[in-house]
């Protein structure tokens, strides 16, 4: 067993223990970027001005109006910009518009005021003189037009054609499904104020803190050491706050150089939906082979990302949905192409699952459509086709423990009773001539780290005070998910004290440097193992001092539950006496720790390597209740087992597993994003951008009966302390509520039929797929 992943016997990690913040949470007490505003005196207010065109030449700005109006200080336009007009991560996202604005509702000023409602005001009196341009909305559009930017990379394993030739069965088909809002709780906010050094300071709601100094300081035309980011926490994120809180973080910046003052950039409800980007849909076309048995012989599928004006992370998207269309699936033949449709709205970017879970839908949808007219049960056409050991990806990265799929399966199987269950589905429906019930179960194989291998490292600084107490800093940002709940378990297991020993510090870039984002559901493996690193530096120094107490040889010394002990002596020492002794012997208590996630290799050209530490599996079941009159259901059931390792932080973990399922639900079911496609004024515009036309999941929407388990007997070696990432995967446990409405609708026609069934599923969608299978019926 590897020394990351081994456990010592006194463990804080594997405990049940509540969010480190979850008072705070509870009773409002807990801060927020935007609440730090509330504290400084003479806090400048930013508010956009909008562009009202989804494409457009700009012939002129007019801001004198704006200037004088009352209690308005600064207009910022592309021309205070002091260094590189540019926030994006490919260097083709401008700050802000020079000539030309590319989607409705981007920024082409912004008005900085003494409150609000003066910079809104100003910033209605901002006149832009514009000539319209023909624009592209619906990713269609941008097929038609050849319009695509960035990379067109292609997966290619084995010989379709030649299996198609030799295949009893092939089906061919296009699927085109919706993007997602993030819809965090707290939307997108920066506070910047400069020191009397100069120095730049900024509170941001950002997964990504180095980035955003980054950002900010070429914006600014300075060095990166002059800007520190701070991260207490954020109200959520899902990705939507790896890339895009660069440019508002600037703009604050900006506007705090600019004026000498602090500047607050919050964005409402309706500006966040307007002005960010979303997960990305998608267009694909397949052709599939099988064999008699029902198993794979062959997939030829071209992927189309809809990647808005710029390319943010459309990239790296695009080529994790490529990885992600095998799923749980071992495909011997395949040839997989990817493209990413430019399109003039917002600039699509990172979400949950980071294009896992468009390429895996993909594939679910296939086996959802094909499976009746192969004559088979979808979830035994499901299972017959799983990954088992000495197989490899269609990129030729070998999959190891698929038979830890296997395990999720049957467990699954046999604690939620699918067999008896069913059994009722068939009678309820023979007695239901207009409400039909069915049950479905849908696997994940789930690959963990970065695309960019690069980004797979993590820093951390632990410093050990001469009380005993323990201070951690690491490079992961909190974003509610309970990351720093995690590394308190971390440091207080590595270092073998009591958990209210330690303490979490907000994360800062002058404290920890060049840390990747808390994205790729990697932030407990990264920022664990940089955690772990510098707690066992500090205590390979206290076990020499411990040794000289106990008389003992350093390598016998033993650390835990705030005791320090030797092997085969009774006496033992506490460890704030260890500590105190440190510092007299002038020891340094002290460390910075670091990881790097070893064994990746990834060839982006050719599409082949292994760029996946591990992979995490998980099973769920869910079954519904629809309604022939106007395709309304109820999810009745969920089950679900998900492999997270040896768990760090149950408790967290299982909220992560609900979360994550819920989320997915809510993309695939309910979430119906949608843009204006008139010729009209409005054309271009997010038709849905509030709470009152954009619906996410609810109380009213959650399973009546969900039951979650972790895998057990699934420790993971090389990861720290056995455990597995679980952020991410859970999310694609929720194609078994859209594949259990298929079969619902199913029900409604005749045997064998296949269902085509949109995404979003919303009752809309269902109730016409039913009366499709009810005409062919």
């Amino acid at each position: 067993m590897s020394q990351l992943s081994q456990r010592p016997g006194i463990s804080v990690v594997g405990q049940r223990h509540r969010h480190e913040s979850a008072d705070g949470h509870v009773t409002g007490t807990a801060l927020y970027t935007d609440d730090l505003s509330q504290r400084l005196s003479g806090v400048l207010h930013a508010y956009p001005v909008q562009s009202t065109h989804a494409h457009a030449k700009i012939l002129g700005i007019e801001t004198s109006a704006a200037l004088a109006a009352p209690g308005v200080i600064k207009v910022i336009t592309a021309q205070d910009i002091p260094g590189v007009n540019d926030q994006g991560a490919k260097h083709d996202e401008p700050m802000l518009p020079v000539d030309e604005v590319m989607f409705y509702g981007q920024p082409v000023a912004w008005v900085l005021g003494e409150s609000l409602e003066a910079a809104k005001a100003g910033a209605k009196s901002v006149t832009v003189d514009y000539e319209a341009l023909e624009s592209l909305i619906t990713i269609k559009d941008a097929m038609a037009a050849n319009s695509f930017h960035g990379i067109q990379p292609e997966i290619a394993k084995g010989d379709p054609e030649g299996a198609f030739a030799q295949a009893a069965h092939v089906f061919e088909g296009d699927f085109e499904f919706a993007g997602q809002e993030h819809f965090y709780l707290e939307t997108q906010n920066s506070l910047a104020l400069v020191d009397e050094n100069g120095q730049i300071m900024i509170h941001c709601s950002t997964q990504h803190p180095t980035e955003t100094q980054d950002i900010v300081s070429h914006v600014l035309g300075i060095d990166a050491n002059e800007v520190t980011v701070q991260v207490l926490r954020m109200g959520g994120g899902f990705g939507g706050k790896e890339m895009q809180p660069h440019g508002y973080a600037a703009v604050a910046a900006l506007g705090a150089v600019l004026t000498g003052r602090p500047v607050r950039v919050r964005l409402d409800r309706t500006l966040d939906m307007t002005m960010t980007g979303k997960r990305h849909g998608f267009h694909a076309t397949w052709k599939i082979g099988f064999d008699e048995q029902g198993r794979f012989l062959g997939l030829d599928a071209q992927l189309t990302a809809d990647g808005g004006w710029s390319l943010d992370l459309s990239e790296p998207v695009l080529t994790r949905a490529m990885c992600h269309i095998d799923n749980s699936y071992w495909i011997p033949n395949i040839r997989v192409k990817g493209r990413i449709a430019k399109c003039h709205k917002t600039s699509q970017t990172a979400f949950r699952g980071f294009g896992g879970p468009q390429g895996m839908l993909v594939m679910e949808d296939i086996l959802g459509r094909v499976a009746p007219q192969l004559g088979l049960d979808a979830r035994e056409l499901r299972r017959r086709n799983f990954y088992t050991e000495g197989q490899n990806t269609p990129y030729y990265q070998p999959v190891r423990h698929p038979e830890r799929l296997e395990a999720a399966w049957s467990q699954v199987l046999d604690t939620a009773d699918i067999a008896q269950r069913e059994a009722q589905i068939r009678e309820f429906n023979a007695a239901h001539e207009h409400t039909k019930r069915a049950l479905a179960l849908t696997p994940v194989k789930f690959g963990i780290s970065f695309n960019l291998t690069a980004f797979n490292q993590g820093g951390a600084l632990v410093l050990v005070y001469k009380d005993g107490s323990v201070l951690v800093n690491h490079g992961g940002t909190e974003m509610g998910q309970g990351l720093h709940t995690k590394m308190l378990q971390v440091a207080a297991t590595a270092l073998g004290v009591p958990l209210s020993m330690v303490r979490i510090a907000a994360t800062r870039t002058d404290k920890v440097p060049n840390t990747s984002a808390t994205a790729a559901s990697s932030g407990s493996d990264l920022n664990g193992g940089a955690v772990k690193d510098a707690c066992e530096q500090i205590q390979a120094r206290l076990a020499q001092v411990a040794a000289g107490k106990l008389g003992v040889p350093a390598h016998e010394v033993r650390f835990g539950d705030g005791q320090v002990t030797a092997l085969g002596k009774s006496e033992s020492l506490d460890w704030k006496e260890v500590v105190n002794a440190a510092y007299f012997q002038r020891i340094q208590l002290s460390a910075a720790g670091y990881y790097r996630t070893e064994g990746l290799h990834w060839d982006l050209s050719r599409m082949t390597g292994s760029p996946f530490k591990y992979f995490a599996y998980g099973v769920a079941a869910s079954e519904v209740e629809v309604s022939r009159f106007d395709g309304s259901y109820v999810l009745r059931r969920v089950d679900i087992v998900h492999d997270v390792g040896d768990s760090l932080s149950p408790l967290v973990d299982l909220g992560q597993i609900e979360g994550g399922f819920v989320q997915g639900s809510g993309w695939l079911t309910l979430e119906d994003l949608r843009w204006d496609t008139s010729d009209g004024p409005g054309r271009g515009r997010v038709a849905t951008a509030a709470a009152s036309t954009y619906k996410i999941p609810s109380f009213s929407e959650m399973p009546e009966v969900f039951n979650v388990s972790l895998l057990q007997k699934a420790h993971e070696e090389g990861a720290v302390y056995g455990s597995k990432a679980v952020g991410e995967p859970p999310l694609m446990l929720a194609f078994s509520v859209r594949e259990a409405l298929r079969q619902a609708v199913a029900e409604f026609g005749l045997a064998g039929q296949p269902v085509e069934l949109a995404s979003p599923a919303t009752p809309e969608a269902v109730f016409w797929a039913i009366e499709s299978v009810r005409k062919g019926a």
